[in-house]
């Protein structure tokens, strides 16, 4: 199986791949766990000129916002170029809890990644192609992805810096309450111990994912599917 790094399938778009993905789109979400409904995700993506920036709002909803009624926001903004996002900060933070914030600062000139939470500030090492928590979901809409082969990029939270791989399945059929979405799959394919991460993305919404299964090192899984998106060209 051919492995492609984020930066290859970078340099293998055309300029016209890379003017394909709509300047504003707004996506919903809803969030399962264990077949209830625990939250909502209202995502914006906006582009203006070479600039994008993305918001993410994490709303709980039944007995979870009974017991955790916080949301969580998420904030990623940088520059659009010819080869898909390049973030230059992205933060996330849960209201009430400051505890729970964290940031990151991407120096592409000094090769540096910053990364604050509330007990330390590190800089490491910044690699080509690495995205953020949410821009890394909507880079896909600038990638050509072809079943059978794979897909590997850094990615960071705020906290750490991981790299993703994840294996290129099948076209599938998926009923969303967005109604019936043509689909690619794609699974990081977790070993016992870690998460693993599966993603249906939908050709017609431009690689948007319509759905997201997490499963944890536990066995337990949280569903993300999408409920509603509008866009603009």
């Amino acid at each position: 199986m051919k492995q492609l790094t984020l930066f290859a399938i970078w340099l293998a778009l055309s300029a016209q791949a890379w003017a394909a993905p709509p300047t504003s789109i707004k996506a919903s979400y809803q969030v399962f766990s264990r077949g209830i409904q625990i939250g909502v995700i209202d995502e914006t993506y906006q582009r203006d000129g070479n600039h994008y920036t993305l918001t993410s709002t994490t709303t709980p909803v039944g007995l979870l916002a009974l017991f955790k009624p916080q949301k969580v926001l998420m904030r990623s903004n940088g520059l659009v170029e010819k080869h898909g996002l390049r973030p230059l900060h992205f933060d996330s933070r849960r209201e009430g809890d400051p505890s729970k914030d964290v940031s990151a600062e991407f120096d592409w000139t000094a090769r540096q990644l910053t990364l604050t939470n509330a007990a330390l500030r590190s800089r490491i090492e910044l690699p080509e192609g690495t995205q953020d928590r949410l821009s890394a979901m909507y880079q896909f809409f600038f990638l050509t992805l072809k079943t059978g082969g794979t897909v590997e990029f850094p990615m960071t939270n705020g906290s750490k810096l991981d790299v993703y791989r994840y294996v290129i399945g099948s076209r599938k059929n998926l009923d969303s309450p967005a109604g019936q979405l043509d689909t690619l799959y794609l699974d990081n394919q977790g070993k016992a111990g870690e998460n693993r991460t599966e993603l249906w993305l939908s050709a017609r919404h431009y690689n948007l994912p319509g759905k997201m299964v997490i499963t944890d090192a536990h066995g337990d899984q949280f569903t993300q599917v999408l409920s509603s998106v509008t866009r603009a060209p």
